[in-house]
């Protein structure tokens, strides 16, 4: 166990910052209450977040704790990118908007593909498609975030390893209505038995599904297909925030992984034209520590 001393600081990803935390902030008890009451729009993750932080401290109390922001990176969205077509009084009143998640995943891309592609951040227009266990696409413009698929919640937008992406919300409606489920196994529902697992059936990752495919087995063939039309649809739709396409990035677990998902939703997006395709390692870690390291230094 360290003593601390060799510690110059911990950073932790936290999901949720909501409209409060923009950037990397020091986690004070403030700053940790923020979190652990943003939970609510990530239940999934900032309670997590919240439990590590607290072990943190306790473990190096006199060393600083970072937290860095998922959805910061979106600060930048528009309002007819972050505003939904509800009631006004949803937004105003409750806070209901989009703010987008994936966010270090995403600056992480981006500088890798300035890199690859021998250009500035700010000289790009990007889609960056991270595809794994939770699923986005984000249009990156001039190093800023002009649109991306999850929402209020990470559960918006693609299909995902275990939830639903979008779904026709009278669905939910009519579940309720119906009184099919209440609202706390809706959420177990499409945050745990949905996506790639409910549509195939099996708890496996899509290497195994791609086998299971290959094998003949009907669900895990649909499943695939399912995830390949929904991430292409998503990429095409962000695209048309940008005036041209630069290059179309692919990361996460499956998005770095499976060349086979790679070229069917490349296939799906021929009417773009020729895009330049590149596959990034998600480093989701070395953007945390860079960021506690420009606010530790300032």
């Amino acid at each position: 166990m360290t003593s601390g001393k060799d510690v110059d600081a911990v950073g932790h990803r936290v999901v949720h910052g909501g409209t409060r935390y923009r950037t990397a902030v020091r986690v004070d008890d403030r700053v940790l209450k923020g979190i652990e009451a943003l939970a609510e729009f990530a239940p999934l993750h900032n309670r997590v977040a919240a439990q590590g932080i607290r072990a943190a401290r306790g473990l190096l109390p006199k060393t600083p704790q970072v937290a860095a922001f998922d959805t910061a990176f979106h600060a930048t969205l528009g309002e007819e990118q972050f505003l939904y077509p509800v009631p006004w009084g949803w937004h105003r009143e409750y806070g209901i908007r989009r703010f987008g998640f994936h966010g270090l995943s995403v600056e992480w891309s981006l500088g890798q593909a300035a890199t690859l592609l021998d250009r500035a951040t700010d000289d790009l227009a990007l889609v960056v498609a991270h595809l794994g266990s939770g699923c986005s696409v984000t249009a990156v413009l001039h190093g800023r975030s002009v649109a991306t698929s999850m929402g209020l919640t990470p559960m918006e937008g693609l299909m995902m390893g275990t939830r639903s992406g979008s779904i026709d919300p009278g669905i939910l409606l009519y579940m309720l209505r119906r009184r099919r489920a209440g609202w706390r196994e809706l959420e177990q529902l499409l945050d745990h038995e949905s996506g790639l697992v409910g549509v195939s059936g099996r708890r496996a990752g899509m290497r195994e599904l791609e086998k299971a495919a290959g094998d003949g087995n009907h669900r895990a063939r649909l499943a695939i297909d399912m995830f390949v039309a929904r991430a292409a649809a998503g990429i095409a739709a962000v695209a048309t925030a940008l005036p041209r396409l630069d290059a179309l990035v692919f990361t996460g677990g499956i998005g770095e992984h499976s060349a086979s998902v790679r070229d069917a939703v490349v296939r799906r997006l021929r009417m773009l034209g020729a895009v330049r395709t590149l596959t990034v390692e998600a480093r989701e870690d070395a953007v945390i520590a860079a960021q506690t390291a420009r606010l530790l230094q300032q």
